[in-house]
Order: structure tokens, then sequence, then C-alpha cells
């Protein structure tokens, strides 16, 4: 199993000095992903709702008074103060960015990381966001991210791209340097709901679900299986190989409680409750297929986010993998 959390994009902790210390303390303890959220700007006013949360409400402080790091930027930075964790987009609003730049931009930090960049994609929620940075109307936010991960891929594997759709069209260009990763760094795809397995099966190199989303809650064991099951009987309808398709999770709520968290049908939720009771979550994922783990190590101080960091990694690791 391969063990990552995410890096602070807003707030008190998201200075050089926090973020380069908790990035490399991560390093240090062994875990290999570094996530990083996505957002450019925050309209003042958002009525739309919060697919994360029980009743659509934003609950992220920070985030509501307009703070975030862009974070390709924040990738770039990363790449040049570790050497060995992988850097992942989590999840990269796909419609917000031109196409074009964004593979130029993702395969320069490829290149310049090493092969370290992994690129976890969403269509995006914040419909209020999509009109200041210029992306297609939020209604054709499917299509727009479908197409522009098609190119993506297109940039990064032929030796002539080309490529005309609804939204971007280009020929007779050279597109140089590739990925250093082949045939291209590889894409996780967010996202719980059928038009995200979907993509997943046609586009992505991983299935990257959020356990919390209430309207597809993959929360405990059974319900995470049955929601795989789903994804891989989309992938043998559409002719693909279930086994080719990786599996990554997020657990947003990781250390939010010391007690178990019970969850609305009266089962304990993944990985909530002791070390043991997540190191044998952690053996039953990595039975389902699951072999990536992102978890929620951010705490009010730097302190403490350390030390979330650090017992993890000694107390409840040794149990899941040994």
């Amino acid at each position: 199993m391969e063990y990552g959390f995410n890096v602070p994009n807003g707030g008190p902790l998201a200075v050089p000095e926090h973020i380069g210390t908790i990035a490399r303390h991560g390093e240090k303890q062994g875990y290999r992903i570094l996530a990083i959220p996505d957002h450019i700007v925050v309209p003042k006013g958002i009525d739309s709702p919060y697919p994360y949360s029980p009743d659509g409400t934003l609950n992220f402080p920070t985030l509501l008074a307009g703070e975030c790091l862009e974070p390709i930027a924040l990738m770039a930075y990363l790449a040049g103060i570790t050497t060995e964790m992988r850097l992942l987009t989590s999840v990269m609003v796909v419609p917000y960015r031109q196409p074009v730049l964004t593979a130029k931009l993702l395969s320069t930090i490829d290149l310049l990381s090493g092969g370290r960049a992994v690129v976890g994609v969403g269509a995006g929620w914040m419909a209020e966001e999509f009109p200041p940075v210029g992306a297609p109307p939020f209604e054709a936010r499917g299509r727009a991210t479908d197409e522009y991960l098609r190119i993506y891929k297109e940039l990064w594997t032929a030796d002539a791209p080309r490529y005309e759709g609804e939204f971007t069209s280009f020929d007779d260009i050279l597109f140089h340097p590739k990925p250093v990763q082949k045939p291209h760094p590889p894409i996780w795809v967010g996202g719980e709901s059928k038009p995200a397995k979907r993509r997943t099966v046609r586009y992505g190199d991983a299935w990257y679900p959020i356990g919390c989303n209430p309207r597809f809650p993959m929360d405990t064991l059974g319900r995470f299986a049955a929601g795989l099951d789903d994804m891989r009987a989309m992938a043998e309808a559409e002719g693909r190989d279930p086994v080719s398709i990786d599996v990554a999770f997020w657990a947003v709520w990781y250390g939010a409680s010391e007690e178990p968290i019970m969850t609305d049908d009266g089962e304990r939720m993944l990985l909530s409750g002791s070390a043991d009771d997540m190191a044998g979550d952690i053996q039953a994922m990595r039975d389902l297929g699951v072999r990536h783990l992102v978890l929620q190590m951010l705490r009010p101080t730097i302190e403490e986010t350390l030390d979330a960091i650090t017992q993890f990694a000694e107390e409840v690791r040794p149990r899941a993998d040994g």
C-alpha cells in the first residue's frame, strides 16, 4: 500500500516554511504521495452545494476566506523540495485551465521531478468559479473534462499531435518535452457518481473516490466494495479489463475523532477507531484492490500535523503492512 496525505493550500499552515516542513517530514516517515487541492478564485457568494457535506454547506473556513494556493504552482514547488514523494493533484478541476497549456505544465513538472507527477482530475462542483477563470459553461463541464483528458493524452503521446473538438482544436504543432512517465503521468479520476466511474473506465489509470459523499457513500467496507464492483462492471461492459484500473481512496475524515465514527447505518466508518481497527480496514481494502491511500493529516498547528503524520506511520502502518 502506498500512503499519502494532503498539503495545506490555505490558512496559517500554507506558507513555504510549514509546507516544506510537512512535506519533508512525510517523506522521511515513508509516505509517498503529497495531495494538492484545487481552487483558483473563490466567489463571495456560493450557492452551489458542496458534494461532500451532508447538507451541502462548504465547511472550509480558509477557502471561504479566499485563501487557496494554485495547485500546479504548488506542485512545482514541492517537486523542488522532495526527492521521492509523488505529487498528486487532488483533484485538479480540469475545465478551469486551457488544456494545451495545462498539458505542458504537467509534462514539465513530470520532467523536472523525475517522473513523479500524478494527475488527479475532476469535473468541478462550484458553478460560480467557472466564469471568472474563463472555463467552459458549468453545464458543459463533463464534456469539457472528457475532451481535455483526450487532449492531454494526445499531446503527451503523439509525435505529431492534432485534435479537433468542441472546445479546443490544434494541428501542425510540436509538443516537447514529453513526460518522463510512459505513456504519460497516471490519471486518477476522482468522483463517486456514474459519470465519474464512466470517465475512469474511458480515460483513467485509477479510480480515486472520496468515501464521504452523502449521495454516493463509500464510508464502510461494504459500501466501498459495492461501488468498486459497480465501476468494474462498467469497465467490463465497455470492453476494458477491470484489472487494468488501479484503485486509490481518499479518507478526508481521518483523525477527526479518537473514537470510532458510526455511519447512518450503524456501522463503524472506515479508517476510524483504534490503530488495530484501521489496520484491519487497510488490509481489507488492499484485498479489494486498493493500492493507494490518502489521509487527512492537517491539524490546527504545525506541531499537531507533524504528530499526526508520525502517529500513523509508527502505530497504524506497521500493523496494516505487517
